[in-house]
């Protein structure tokens, strides 16, 4: 008997050996068509009527050993068409079946919700993510920005639903909630600002060569800061996959008002044309005059251009390691003319000041980043992003006309004002994630940021001149006519993010959701200093002729020794200054869980301790100040989903956040400008907000979609911008009122107007947004003035008011086509327009009415080809409206026109090489 058991082992351990050796391998790598063929990992390959299958690997490999025989694979991947491919294996042979999968026309009926790695770049990937996530956000990937030929991420948000651009900044509102009211973080982790006058750094410095995807978050979660109201754009960093890529492109453009303008296209001396400066404070400038740049203008040629170096590769290291390197640098740089009618007007609409205005723009963009993702293992990843950002922007601006303060019938007021602002912003972050057990997660990530702000001597002149004579003399009527300004912040900012999770799993294994429980930390400080000298004109000074374009002949050593002016400052050669703190200690805790197969929800709670002080020593206290808040908020959360069926979901979120004053609005410093100035007020504290959204969303195909979202939002203490009751009406920021609130809809669609069917892609595709809106906030005057101790005082034209920067309508739609006539050439064209009703800019005050900007629409057209697999040439034409942006007063006898102007059309060619 043992020995026949002894037998039967050996035969069939033989024909176990035998049969493994007749068997053939099936192996390949699998790729995404739409992302340029890159290799995509975590794709599954079936044998058609087995149970046989693999996953493909991180550098989209997979292999598979079966008996000899015909067979058929299926390739299939969440969010792409599947694909059969037939396949004959004979023994001892590998057959190797390589094979693109694309989104195609692939529905989203049989999706089934699993952790993938999809590549956030494509529409389609996105899209899913948007219908499997619990929350309400909007997400915008590098595969929509480049269709749309979109530039930069200010530009890319303002192509999503609610969001709109302010002309003439880089201010997002959300929802018809401005900068205050809204927050940007990169990879999870905030950001500081570039502006000394924003809470947000300004979106176009982010060139979308460096993003992977952009998502704005509209209801607010447990994990975010607390300081939210309208929403927070997340910046993703490009994760470079693939093997290897280096890629290089050229552009230019050129802007119609600049080059018709190219024969008088004057800008100041000083600063170079790569938007890097050097030059600050004179020593001695109180005793002499010592000052670097020249004030005579300098003749520019506008036309621009852009430069841009991509590359990646990726390095596998041991047998589970894999490195991923990504880097990019690039300089932009152009030019910009506008002129019109800018003017202040009171109740009866008779001009206080009215000038016509030129402003020649040049500006500059360089930008660098560094990546370094590093996956240990299956359990555990590191990753490591460096981005470095200098912007700059030089302008020369002059007012003709007139001014009621510097009465002179036989003469116009010409005023001439220089400035050149550079801001350099460095980020250093640090991010991981591991797996701690089958159950376990942590998550954690830290930062530290450098923002520079520097304004290096601006320059301001104002003149007499009389038509009569064709003589120019200089006009002063107080001290500070004729200046030369000098500015610099610098702030640092460090965060911590530290998340633990924990799976919630039934009897069966299935999962059904998780706690969340973490720390976030935010420690921000600011210096700033600025000093301004101003030039005192004697009568014999005031009695010489002068040439504009020539002020170095007057403004000279000679001249100063021979005493036709003096120079002052506030307090000789100590500046005013004001510097402030913030730090932000935040626990939280998330419950995620599915309680059935169609309802799931995730119910959150924060605490923050906020401490917040400004000191200030400027002209308007000489002898310093200082104040301080202390804060503790705890913010519930909740987000219910339930998945009316496998197409539409129902969303719904409410929540409790706040709303911070900045630093600059806090501190008791004076920001003048040509037609305005503004100062801080130390008495402003934060406003506390509920938050509202309802939505309904459905989704035919992967990149089909159509939702309605309804949102509210109810403000206490809303804080807002006003123009306060002064001689000069200076600009001031107070707690407005008790209460304000917001209502509206939101509605959305992309829908595939026709798709032909065959080998390459070949459709027409229409997307549309669309958001209706109401806001409302109460002003209380008496409650401004107790509040501030009676030094501030308001006297407005109404009780109430909307909210400044909101739209009551804003819409944003484009239609591409997309051709393909082979694997590697095609083409796409966007046809993208964007328009905003009637937005409030300042509130009426002292009988006047209120500041509008009226409605506008703007047009782009966007070509986008590819004639090899390596090489591309693009062509953009904006602004093809051309429209006439308009300001007005709303007073009693009509509105009155009081800043106007054209940007004119840009138009852009460029070319790109990937080698």
């Amino acid at each position: 008997m043992k020995f026949n058991l002894r037998f039967l082992f050996i035969a069939l351990f033989i024909c176990t050996i035998s049969i493994a050796q007749n068997k053939g391998t099936i192996s390949g790598v699998l790729t995404d068509k739409d992302a340029n063929n890159q290799s995509l990992p975590f794709a599954n390959v079936l044998i058609k009527g087995t149970n046989i299958n693999a996953n493909t690997d991180v550098d989209g490999k997979y292999s598979l050993s079966v008996n000899p025989g015909n067979y058929t694979l299926i390739f299939s991947f969440l969010g792409y068409e599947s694909v059969e491919a037939p396949v004959t294996v004979k023994a001892n042979e590998t057959v190797v079946i390589n094979q693109a999968l694309t989104s195609g026309s692939y529905t989203l009926k049989d999706v089934v919700v699993q952790a993938t790695a999809v590549s956030k770049q494509k529409e389609t990937a996105l899209l899913l993510e948007q219908k499997n996530a619990v929350d309400i956000k909007q997400t915008i990937g590098a595969q929509e920005l480049s269709r749309k030929g979109v530039g930069d991420v200010a530009a890319a948000v303002a192509k999503t639903s609610g969001v709109s651009k302010q002309e003439g900044s880089n201010s997002v509102y959300v929802r018809g909630l401005g900068d205050r009211y809204n927050s940007t973080s990169m990879n999870g982790l905030p950001i500081p600002s570039n502006d000394p006058q924003r809470k947000n750094i300004a979106l176009d410095l982010f060139s979308t060569d460096i993003v992977e995807y952009i998502s704005i978050d509209k209801s607010y979660g447990a994990k975010m800061y607390g300081d939210f109201a309208g929403g927070n754009v997340d910046i993703v960093s490009k994760d470079y996959r693939g093997k290897g890529m280096f890629e290089i492109s050229l552009g230019s453009k050129v802007n119609t008002n600049a080059v018709s303008n190219s024969s008088n296209f004057l800008l100041q001396q000083g600063p170079n044309k790569s938007g890097f400066v050097s030059y600050g404070v004179p020593k001695n400038p109180l005793t002499s005059f010592s000052f670097e740049n020249s004030l005579n203008p300098k003749k520019e040629s506008p036309f621009g251009g852009n430069f841009n170096l991509k590359a990646g590769k990726t390095f596998n290291i041991g047998e589970e390691g894999k490195l991923s390197l990504f880097a990019t640098a690039g300089f932009s740089n152009g030019y910009e003319y506008r002129e019109g009618l800018t003017q202040s007007v009171n109740a009866q609409g008779a001009s206080l000041k009215s000038f016509n205005q030129e402003k020649f723009t040049y500006n500059t963009n360089t930008t660098g980043m560094f990546n370094a993702n590093y996956r240990l293992n299956k359990n555990h990843k590191i990753g490591y992003n460096f981005l470095y950002v200098n912007s700059s922007e030089q302008t020369r601006d002059t007012y003709l006309g007139s001014d009621r303060d510097f009465d002179n019938s036989d003469a116009s007021l010409l005023v001439q004002r220089g400035t050149f602002t550079q801001n350099t912003v460095m980020i250093n972050q640090l991010l991981g994630n591991s797996k701690i057990t089958d159950k376990i997660d942590m998550d954690w990530g830290v930062s530290y940021n450098t923002v520079k702000g520097n304004m290096p001597d601006r320059t301001q002149n104002k003149m007499f001149y009389n038509p009569t004579t064709d003589i120019y003399t200089l006009a002063q009527r107080t001290t500070t006519d004729n200046q030369r300004y000098f500015q610099d912040l610098t702030e640092n900012e460090a965060a911590a993010n530290l998340a633990f999770s924990y799976k919630l799993q039934n009897a069966d294994g299935e999962q059904k959701g998780k706690i969340t429980a973490g720390y976030n930390g935010r420690f921000k400080k600011r210096e700033f200093e600025a000093i301004q000298f101003n030039f005192n004109i004697s009568q014999a000074g005031q009695n010489t002729s002068v040439d504009p374009n020539n002020l170095d002949a007057f403004f000279n050593q000679t001249n100063y020794s021979n005493g036709l002016f003096s120079t002052s400052s506030f307090a000789g050669m100590t500046p005013q200054t004001y510097d402030g703190q913030q730090d932000i200690h935040a626990g939280f805790g998330n419950f995620e869980y599915k309680f059935t197969d169609k309802f799931s929800s995730v119910i959150g709670v924060r605490y923050e301790r906020i401490s917040q002080t400004v000191n200030w020593r400027t002209q308007l206290d000489a002898g310093g100040g200082t104040n301080t808040f202390d804060r503790n908020e705890v913010l519930p959360s909740a987000i219910l989903k339930y998945e009316l069926n496998e197409k539409q979901n129902l969303r719904l979120a409410i929540s409790k956040t706040y709303t911070l004053p900045q630093f600059k609005e806090r501190a008791l410093f004076i920001y003048e400008d040509v037609m305005e100035s503004v100062i801080g007020n130390p008495s402003l504290y934060p406003s506390q907000n509920y938050n509202l959204d309802l939505k309904w969303e459905m989704f035919p195909k992967s990149d089909e979609l159509f939702s309605v979202t309804a949102f509210g939002k109810y403000i206490m203490d809303p804080i807002n911008q006003i123009i306060i009751a002064s001689s000069t009406n200076d600009i001031s920021f107070v707690n407005i009122g008790d209460t304000g609130y917001a209502y509206g809809l939101e509605l959305e669609a992309r829908k595939n107007i026709f798709e032909i069917e065959g080998e390459y892609t070949n459709k027409l595709s229409f997307g549309f947004n669309a958001s209706l809106m109401k806001t409302h906030q109460d002003i209380d005057a008496e409650k401004v003035r107790d509040e501030t101790d009676g030094r501030l005082n308001i006297n407005t034209t109404d009780s109430s008011s909307g909210f400044t920067g909101a739209s009551d309508l804003i819409l944003n739609a484009d239609l591409s086509y997309t051709k393909n006539f082979t694997t590697d050439s095609g083409i796409m064209a966007t046809l993208a327009y964007n328009h905003y009703s009637d937005k409030l800019y300042a509130i009426g005050n002292e009988g006047k009415g209120n500041l509008v900007d009226k409605a506008m629409g703007t047009l782009d057209l966007i070509l986008k080809t590819k004639l090899t697999k390596s090489f591309g040439i693009d062509f953009g034409a904006r602004n093809l409206l051309n429209p006439q942006f308009k300001r007005v007063q709303e007073n009693a006898g009509g509105d009155v026109l009081v800043f106007n102007y054209k940007k004119g059309l840009t138009f852009g060619l460029g070319m790109n090489y990937q080698f």
